[in-house]
């Protein structure tokens, strides 16, 4: 099988990125459909306007406030229909990042994304998430390529409150084990490839940046101060974090979002929290030593993530809930990226053994 590796054309970041996008996007074309929310319309328009006016880029402006479902999608598909436009310029969280992604996906046209908060790495990946009316997840999407720039100005990002940065760490933190497991279980990559050596390096990178940097970075946050340490983190949950994921691989803790996304209170979190807790089920079930158990939970009770699914906001806690979630978590893709212990397949007891054994600890 061979290796793939993928990443965006160009990751660009700093304190200045916005007031630099227009030459950016005046490499891909004249004419942009702008993707974004109704806030950050509000927060950016006039100095988005005023880069793009200088590189003679045109733009068109499509407020989404809505859900990443497939009537979201065709809407948005409708509006942008009514444009002659050579390009996507996606800005915002993850909802927006990933409405410009299925448009992009629809059109063939180039995608440029701009985060304003560092929730996920969407920014840098072909992927995205579609949703049913339930917020049960119904597919993932994969353009064929990855964003052509991703465009990251740390000084919008640094406004944004802190809960949007926990949830970036939440994601990115897995990524290490998700890629090292994926690795020596001889699993595939987001690109359907064996796994990039490359891509777990960085994933393990990812995961020293977070421990050095995060509870520094998450007291920062909100500040719109922008230290080498909220920086450097920044880049770890954004960069490292997308490009470990999809060249290294993923494995249960991502294969578990499939099944909370089934059971009321795991069901709201969002995806970051849904991800802190599948990796530390991964990690019981590879029998992980006590003393890195012990560090990762003290670690996620001083930054505020869900050790348990009590944490995570399920009250009713018994094996029926506990099937609903087993059962479509070892019916994800990812869940076949991992070797167990005992050299065969991952069964349902196992994933609810290793459930109850975390909802004990945490009690």
């Amino acid at each position: 099988m061979n290796l793939v590796f993928g990443s965006p054309g160009r990751y660009v970041q700093g304190t200045e990125v916005l007031a630099q996008a227009g030459t950016w996007l005046a490499h891909c074309g004249r004419k942009a459909v702008v993707v974004i929310d109704s806030y950050v319309l509000g927060l950016i328009k006039s100095r988005l306007d005023d880069t793009c006016s200088r590189s003679e880029v045109e733009l068109h402006y499509i407020t989404f406030d809505g859900e990443i479902t497939a009537d979201g999608i065709a809407d948005l598909r409708a509006a942008a229909g009514q444009v002659d436009f050579d390009m996507i310029l996606a800005v915002g969280g993850g909802k927006c990042i990933d409405a410009g992604k299925a448009l992009a996906h629809s059109s063939g046209r180039a995608l440029i994304t701009m985060p304003t908060v560092a929730s996920n790495d969407a920014p840098t990946s072909k992927n995205y998430v579609v949703y049913d009316a339930h917020h049960q997840l119904s597919e993932v999407g994969h353009l064929l390529s990855s964003p052509r720039y991703v465009l990251v100005d740390t000084g919008l990002i640094a406004q944004a409150p802190r809960q949007f940065l926990l949830a970036g760490i939440a994601d990115a933190l897995t990524k290490k084990f998700e890629a090292e497991q994926c690795f020596a279980s001889g699993g595939v990559n987001m690109f359907g490839a064996r796994p990039a050596l490359s891509g777990v390096v960085l994933a393990r990178e990812c995961y020293q940046v977070i421990r050095q940097h995060a509870e520094v970075a998450l007291a920062e946050a909100g500040s719109g101060s922008v230290t080498p340490a909220f920086d450097q983190l920044v880049e770890a949950v954004l960069l490292m974090s997308g490009l470990g994921f999809e060249s290294g691989g993923l494995s249960i803790a991502h294969a578990m979002t499939r099944g909370l996304s089934k059971v009321p209170g795991a069901q709201q979190q969002v995806h970051g929290f849904q991800v802190a807790y599948g990796l530390l089920v991964q990690l019981v079930l590879e029998d992980r030593d006590a003393d890195l158990m012990g560090d990762l939970l003290s670690f996620y009770q001083r930054i505020g993530l869900p050790r348990s699914l009590a944490e995570l906001g399920v009250t009713a806690i018994d094996d029926g809930v506990l099937m609903q979630i087993a059962e479509p978590t070892l019916n994800a893709p990812h869940a076949r990226n991992f070797a167990s212990l005992s050299g065969g397949p991952l069964t349902c007891n196992d994933l609810i053994s290793a459930m109850r054994a975390l909802e004990d600890r945490t009690h």
